[in-house]
């Protein structure tokens, strides 16, 4: 049975950072730390000017840290910004126990939590484009360790390659993802070719995208209340009021301050958003800082380019406050729908909202339908909705809202 780790989180303020938001990141911190599977036994924030180049907080701050770190009998100190290479060999030195940063401290989680060929791929590419700068230095460090938060992954055997191997290690990576990314692309041209619209739940890490999809289709995926429970890209079918099916994809969730190392390692993997026809941007709306939450999740998406993509915000959790001021969202411009994915309210509007923001796919058009093809008219009716039928001495006369490439199928085999 693997043993709880100890952590004490350190955190700073600079002159331009709000409290509340200081305190929020260093939550979100703690947030994470219970989900690398350690317990959090103090939290320190320093007021600065700016970060110190050596220690990241002041020394006088990092020995009384070490002492209390002592008193604790922690395992490890977690920073809750990117720390350079100098500084993390520093403290640790300083402190005498690990020391890792928020970016590692993720990176571990996503180390946990990935399942799949292509998820395991895409994280080690991650750690490794981390560690590459942090290469010296890391036999001494590793000489001392025992496991844990920020070991797992790629392993001491890795992370002790000399930059040569390393490099070329990426570079494999790299090939390795390059044919994932041409195999998305040929399931990808296979949906195309049926023809499902893909909609692609987006949003910060534990506001519901996998309870929704689960809830919309009975998926057998993962919903656990942490963060980061879903890495690897779900796809399932929904029937919509339209008689319209979609296909609907989970993805991995975002993050204030989301390293850089995993947008890049994990963009095979956000194609699927690049590539969608609509997305589900959905918001835990009983999160105290939903609002910042957002701004995070506008921020990824719009490294992606995709920020003006077609959208509706889908705000969830309503079961969980008293009161929504739905015009504040519905001043962004885009559809908005309030919903628990828990306990199934409000997703039959839902669903109505996102048949009515792919109705451009759909046209309103008329088929007569001569008897001896009769066998027409059951894909009219299961890919349509059909708004008249009559019989006439030539055949069915029959108007159908429908997809525009259905109707040229069918319209096809009319002629």
């Amino acid at each position: 049975m693997e043993l709880t780790e100890k952590a004490v989180l350190i955190g700073i303020e600079l002159p331009e950072m709000l409290t509340e938001q200081v305190e929020e990141s260093m939550d979100e911190l703690a947030r994470l730390t219970d989900t690398a599977g350690a317990v959090v036994e103090d939290t320190f924030i320093q007021r600065r000017k700016k970060a110190d180049p050596t220690y990241f907080i002041g020394k006088g701050k990092a020995v009384e840290i070490a002492e209390r770190c002592k008193e604790l009998e922690v395992d490890l100190v977690i920073c809750d910004r990117e720390l350079s290479p100098s500084q993390a060999r520093n403290l640790s030195d300083l402190m005498g126990i690990r020391v890792i940063d928020r970016t590692q401290l993720i990176l571990d989680i996503f180390a946990r939590r990935a399942s799949t060929k292509e998820g395991k791929l895409q994280v080690e590419l991650a750690q490794l484009n981390y560690l590459l700068p942090r290469l010296m230095g890391q036999g001494r460090v590793l000489s001392r360790l025992g496991g844990g938060i920020g070991t797992r992954g790629p392993g001491e055997t890795k992370l002790e390659m000399d930059r040569r191997r390393l490099r070329k290690r990426i570079t494999d990576l790299k090939r390795e993802l390059e044919e994932v990314k041409k195999h998305r692309a040929l399931l990808r041209k296979g949906r195309r070719e049926l023809p499902l619209p893909l909609a692609a739940l987006v949003g910060y890490t534990n506001a519901g995208k996998s309870t929704l999809l689960k809830t919309l289709t009975e998926a057998d995926v993962l919903v656990e209340d942490k963060l980061f429970a879903t890495l690897d890209p779900t796809t399932r079918q929904v029937l919509l009021p339209n008689n319209d099916e979609i296909l609907l994809t989970d993805t991995v969730g975002f993050i204030q301050n989301l390293p850089h190392h995993l947008v890049a390692a994990f963009r095979a993997t956000l194609e699927e958003i690049t590539e969608a026809d609509l997305l589900l941007h959905v918001l835990d709306v009983s999160h105290p800082n939903c609002r910042e939450q957002y701004d995070a999740v506008q921020d990824v998406l719009k490294s992606l380019g995709v920020q003006d993509k077609l959208s509706v915000l889908v705000l969830n959790k309503v079961d969980r406050v008293d009161e929504l001021d739905l015009s504040f969202w519905q001043a962004s411009g885009q559809p908005v729908t309030a919903i628990s994915a828990l306990t199934g309210q409000g997703l039959e509007l839902l669903l109505d909202t996102v048949a009515d923001a792919l109705a451009y796919r759909r046209v309103k058009t008329r088929f007569l339908i001569p008897y001896d093809k009769g066998f027409l008219l059951a894909p009219v009716h299961e890919k349509g909705l059909v708004l008249s039928e009559k019989h006439g001495e030539k055949g069915i006369e029959i108007v159908v809202e429908i997809e525009k490439v259905w109707a040229n199928r069918i319209g096809a085999r009319l002629k």
